[in-house]
């Protein structure tokens, strides 16, 4: 019996040859650590391994000619993306609308230069050379020497009409588009844009200072123009590529480009090329999660140390999903996101733990966003579609548990996909319908795993159940019939005792329905002889006063022998053999223990214990204090709540020290909550009644009473 606090694992226990071995838990669980760690490695190691692959690499001559194993159509990333980079280099540069800003500034830029050529022009005090460097110095403008010497040899009237000409051309110039790329052509037209009535002289001034102030007006527009090009590129369907079976992918002697490496990759023709820094990175991501699990099963987890086959079970399951994703994952575009590892978790959840099964499902989903080139979005999708399933079956009680469970894995499954692909600027709506798809079959191929999984294997390795629990319960059961027909009052005993465990067994958070199924069986070889207990006797006559007692306490002691040869013969699981096995624990059948000691027979204490082994759970412990709390009230006919609270407490009192208890994994806390509800229970049946008339009485009194009454 627990004390309080966490429980420690016990010794796992295993039976070899009819003895049984006891493993210390630090033991058993180094060597889970070491098989896990041994699986992973395997798993991610074979990624390297040669098989019937090629070590290739682009830029690299074929030794032989490589064919296609099988067909194949897949979508071809590269063709795919240098169609998309075509469609995107078609797409012109996009610019905005002419801006008159630019054009009204410009203009000014001429006004103001034209003055300033004007000043200069009648500047009395510098001299005509003075005034050639001052004009070759002009902000924004780059003037030849012949136009500079032009500039001061016109007249004041030539000039003037210059100037007018040099503003009229550049407005006329600037209303129109100017993209960078037509600058020049746009430069070029400018003397066709002159007054005929201009002579050369001018003609070739007005051309050189317009030209020069003429700037683009329509500016190039990079977000527009990414955006005609996203649009391009979206436009442009995937690519696909069909290998026919046999067909030369690569032939001898042939430069390996970067199609053929795609083909081999797709067809899982390519090996990878071996190196250390593979193996370290594989060693250490096995270690680091075998580590991680160990320390789990030590500190936080309820280990399975009862069931040696529940830890064979959880490496099985373990070993054959990462298999799986070594067989789907891997070079594989849709296929990893199809992987069923959801059903994994809901099979250890249901048969092992929910807690142990949270734990594996991240190890594993971390293995197998790594076997798919470190993808978050593939260990994301496995992991959070698998939890949900894991939270979503807690208790198998209907099959309609396992439908809900595949509708929200395939929500989850298509919200992460989302989550992940939508927001990315290459996202292909195919695609994306493509994996939508995929994920609602995940949910569907998992809950069917799932289910065949959990009937096929808790027959395999003998683990109970809800639904069998729930087949176990039904009134019809042969071994139920049997004892309500041959043992009517067991029967009823068998009835009270289970009602009573369900309830503590909710009181203190054990398997209620575990319990209540257990009790119903626990006195089931008391079929075999069924007159030789009290509950099942006349009144008056108790064949057991005319045997010994140690006759009579064999023969008391062999329902348990009894009854667990009719569970063999029914095949009932081996956690309902365990209350019959041990719902009396080793007590001594004291009333004939005692009887004998008092006819001075020689009495061997051990001639009068049961079998046992003590109760090794909540749950057939609680069977155990219930039959002899419900058996201890009924013989000693007490209705009184006092006398019921006390000789309850008695009978709890007697089996701590008797150490009944001592192999359960019940706390004092635990034992005070089976207490209260006990006394309620009994109280609850063993109220006092009211004693009613009979007919004479009322008859009688009927006729004493007077007129007036």
């Amino acid at each position: 019996m627990k004390r309080g606090g966490r429980e420690k694992p016990d010794a796992l226990r295993i039976r070899l040859a009819g003895r049984e071995i006891r493993l210390p838990p630090w033991l058993y669980i180094a060597v889970l650590m070491l098989l896990f760690a041994a699986m992973v490695g395997a798993a991610l190691i074979s990624l390297w391994l040669p098989s019937n692959r090629v070590a290739l690499s682009a830029g690299q001559v074929s030794p032989v000619d490589i064919r296609a194993p099988r067909r194949l159509t897949y979508v071809s990333q590269i063709l795919t993306e240098r169609s998309r980079e075509q469609a995107a280099a078609q797409v012109e540069p996009v610019y905005g609308p002419p801006d008159a800003q630019v054009a009204r500034r410009q203009v000014k830029r001429a006004r103001e230069a034209l003055a300033y050529l004007e000043a200069l022009r009648h500047d009395e005090y510098a001299s005509v050379e003075e005034k050639r460097a001052m004009l070759k110095d002009l902000e924004g403008l780059q003037l030849s020497s012949t136009i500079r010497s032009r500039i001061l040899d016109f007249s004041p009237a030539a000039w003037q009409r210059v100037s007018e000409e040099v503003v009229r051309v550049l407005d006329h110039s600037m209303r129109q588009e100017i993209q960078p790329s037509e600058l020049a052509e746009t430069r070029r037209r400018v003397p066709t844009l002159i007054a005929l009535d201009l002579d050369e002289t001018q003609a070739a001034v007005v051309a050189e200072i317009a030209g020069q102030l003429i700037q683009p007006n329509s500016l190039y527009n990079a977000e527009a123009t990414e955006k005609a090009r996203q649009q391009a590129r979206g436009g442009v369907e995937p690519i696909s590529r069909t290998w026919k079976k046999g067909e030369v992918i690569v032939r001898q002697g042939e430069v390996v480009d970067a199609l053929a490496l795609e083909a081999l990759d797709s067809f899982g023709l390519r090996q990878p090329e071996e190196s250390w820094p593979h193996l370290v990175s594989i060693g250490s991501l096995a270690v680091v999660l075998a580590l991680i699990l160990e320390l789990y099963l030590l500190r936080l987890e309820e280990v399975p140390h009862r069931r040696a086959r529940l830890l064979f079970l959880l490496l099985l399951l373990t070993g054959l999903f990462l298999l799986g994703a070594r067989l789907m994952i891997p070079g594989h575009a849709v296929l990893p996101y199809l992987f069923p590892l959801a059903a994994l978790g809901i099979l250890l959840s249901v048969l092992i733990s929910p807690h142990l099964a949270i734990m594996l499902i991240l190890l594993t989903s971390l293995v197998a966003g790594f076997m798919a080139q470190s993808s978050l979005e593939v260990a994301s999708y496995l992991l959070l579609g698998s939890v949900i399933g894991i939270l979503r079956i807690q208790k198998v009680e209907r099959l309609n548990t396992f439908i809900w469970a595949g509708i929200l894995i395939a929500l989850v499954n298509v919200a992460v996909i989302i989550s992940f692909r939508l927001p990315r600027q290459d996202m292909d709506l195919r695609e994306l319908l493509m994996l939508t798809g995929g994920s609602v079959v995940n949910g569907g191929l998992s809950v069917s795993l799932a289910l065949a999984g959990f009937f096929l294997l808790g027959q395999l390795f003998d683990i109970l159940t809800p639904l069998q629990l729930l087949e176990l319960a039904r009134p019809d059961h042969p071994l139920l019939q049997r004892l309500l027909l041959r043992a009517p009052g067991t029967y009823h005993h068998t009835l009270l005792v289970s009602n009573m465990s369900e309830q503590a067994a909710q009181a203190i958070g054990a398997d209620a329905l575990l319990t209540r199924v257990g009790a119903y069986y626990h006195d089931v070889g008391k079929t075999m002889r069924p007159y030789f207990f009290v509950e099942n006797q006349v009144e008056g006559m108790n064949i057991h006063d005319r045997l010994d007692p140690r006759t009579s306490a064999q023969i008391v002691i062999s329902h348990v022998a009894d009854g667990l040869e009719l569970a063999r013969r029914h095949r009932l699981p081996d956690r309902i053999s365990d209350f019959i096995s041990e719902h009396q624990g080793t007590a001594v059948v004291s009333l004939f223990y005692h009887r004998a000691k008092e006819e001075g027979q020689e009495v061997r204490e051990a001639d009068f214990h049961y079998p046992g082994p003590k109760p090794q759970s909540k749950e057939t412990a609680i069977v155990m204090l219930a039959d002899s709390c419900e058996a201890a009230t009924r013989a000693s006919q007490v209705n009184d709540p006092d006398e019921i609270e006390a000789l309850v407490q008695k009978i709890v009192r007697g089996k701590i020290r008797q150490r009944e208890l001592d192999e359960s994994d019940l706390t004092l806390r635990d034992l005070a909550r089976i207490r209260d509800t006990f006394v309620s229970f009994l109280q609850g049946i063993r109220h006092p009644r009211i004693e009613y008339p009979s007919e004479q009485t009322d008859q009688a009194q009927a006729e004493d009473s007077s007129p007036s009454e």
